[in-house]
């Protein structure tokens, strides 16, 4: 089985729209079925990233929140 490939977004200490607005830009530069994981501290970020994955149809792996770092697995779906 092939590996699925994983591409790592750090959005540390960056405020709302910007993790979405680097995610929308890296999203565009990969291929479908490969991931991005993304770090960021943003407060709003869980809800800023699943309001934009009901948006763009992609599909969101994982969310979790360690501390202050919450990180999010996202896969190009199209």
């Amino acid at each position: 089985m092939e590996e699925i490939k994983k591409h790592v977004l750090d959005c540390s200490n960056l405020n709302c729209p910007m993790p979405i607005v680097k995610i929308a830009k890296t999203i565009r530069t990969i291929e479908v079925s490969e991931q991005i994981e993304v770090l960021a501290t943003d407060p709003a970020f869980k809800a800023d990233v699943e309001a934009w994955i009901r948006k763009t149809g992609h599909l969101l792996i994982s969310y979790t929140e360690e501390g202050r770092n919450r990180i999010a697995i996202i896969e190009k779906t199209k």
